[in-house]
């Protein structure tokens, strides 16, 4: 059975049921010696507990898409194929134009969220060039389908979850698409392709998104073999003009990372209670060793880039939980390297996706300043490169949690961290 699907999650339900009523029925009708009679009494009690972990473990999984499969929780699932040593660009010298084309077989994606605001589909994409083999979920917007845009190609935001975190969370439980199929109809956003990506490909570890060579080539399956697949196989334009990465916790690092390290790849990039530093995620492959620490760090990245990159950062985030990660990235970027910051007060929310979700519509509204006209103008009173407060949205105060204060570099290694 599935770990996230409907049948898996009512047998558990049922379970706790019959946990509940059986020590009702039995407990007093239990026969034997008193040593027989303690251990049936003890294994029901014991049965009431497992059943009540799991189902509310179920709950909080499936509401924040923490753990995708079996594989994912157990620490068994492994995604790589091959983890060659591609070099600093990420291809290995390959030419990416000669490269034969992607033809992928997509299916309706199933779980909490897929089906709402016309589907997200999905397909096992194996990576020409990363040697990762995983799948990837597309969501398109109306405009898609409609005679009248049968012509153009859109643009794509790539999407990101944290760690642990699943590829579906952006439209299970961020309800992105349900959010921004309305603002997209009405013309208030640019009608943006959605394609998330699996992120945990590694057992117990977050690549950090980076390429470790003979380990994983996590940068190179999200920035370049996704990129080729999605403009394989739909009307997308391609990179940088046509792209944006935008993530939340782990993958906010991910974000500002990918966009600053390969602005011929993307435009923009968001990142909500994100880090700057790859040890503020423990378990980052990304900072085992300081060659690699600095080489994904963003904030290094742009102090160090001889050339500015020229993108556009969204970075939003606590006091302690990516605001400073935000200042430091702001204070070293030169022109046209442009950063907005936004602070959010602690009454909005912890670390969790009652912070996030609010947000998904300004960074689109912000995104489609970005993509308008090549964008990075200023409007609604922002200021390319301005520190703000964001607009008052509903308080998200449910599963809050306090994070110690980051550093300049916003390292968050003794924060708590969810999803």
């Amino acid at each position: 059975m599935s770990l996230t699907g409907t049948p898996f999650l009512l047998t558990t339900i049922a379970l706790v049921a019959v946990a509940v009523l059986l020590p009702l029925a039995l407990w007093s009708r239990v026969r034997g010696p008193a040593l027989v009679r303690g251990a049936a009494r003890l294994l029901m009690v014991l049965f009431a507990q497992a059943t009540a972990v799991t189902l509310v473990f179920l709950l909080v999984n499936n509401s924040n898409n923490l753990y995708d499969n079996w594989g994912d929780l157990l620490g068994t699932g492994d995604h790589v194929q091959a983890a060659a040593d591609l070099g600093p660009d990420g291809t290995g010298g390959i030419s990416l134009r000669r490269l034969p084309k992607v033809r992928q077989t997509f299916r309706e994606a199933d779980g909490p969220g897929m089906h709402a605001a016309g589907g997200v589909e999905v397909t096992d994409l194996r990576g020409q060039v990363s040697g990762v083999d995983a799948e990837v979920y597309v969501w398109l917007p109306p405009q898609y389908h409609q005679a009248a845009y049968r012509h153009r190609r859109f643009p794509v935001v790539e999407l990101l979850p944290g760690y642990p975190g699943s590829a579906k969370s952006w439209f299970g439980s961020l309800h992105a698409p349900q959010q921004l199929l309305p603002l997209m109809r009405s013309g208030q956003i640019t009608p943006f392709i959605l394609v998330s990506p699996r992120t945990t490909l590694i057992a117990d570890a977050d690549t950090g998104c980076a390429n470790i060579a003979g380990r994983v080539d996590a940068d190179t399956w999200l920035s370049v073999d996704v990129p080729k697949m999605v403009t394989d196989n739909f009307r997308a334009e391609g990179g940088p003009g046509g792209w944006a990465v935008a993530g939340y916790s782990a993958g906010a690092h991910c974000a500002a990372k990918l966009a600053v390290a390969h602005p011929d790849r993307y435009r923009a990039a968001v990142s909500m209670s994100g880090y700057n530093d790859p040890a503020g995620e423990p378990l980052s492959l990304a900072a085992r060793t300081p060659q690699l620490r600095a080489a994904n760090n963003p904030y290094l990245i742009l102090k160090h880039d001889r050339v500015p990159p020229a993108v556009a950062l969204y970075v939003s985030g606590e006091s302690g939980d990516g605001y400073e990660a935000g200042l430091a990235l702001q204070k070293v970027a030169k022109a046209p390297t442009a950063v907005d910051v936004v602070y959010l007060p602690r009454s909005d929310g912890g670390h969790n996706m009652a912070l996030w979700r609010p947000q998904i519509t300004t960074v689109f509204r912000w995104l489609t300043q970005q993509f308008d006209a090549g964008g990075r103008k200023a409007s609604d009173g922002l200021a390319t490169g301005s520190t703000r407060r964001t607009p008052r949205h509903e308080p998200s105060t449910a599963g809050a949690t306090h994070a110690e204060l980051a550093s300049g570099t916003a390292s968050r290694a003794a924060a708590v961290r969810k999803p």
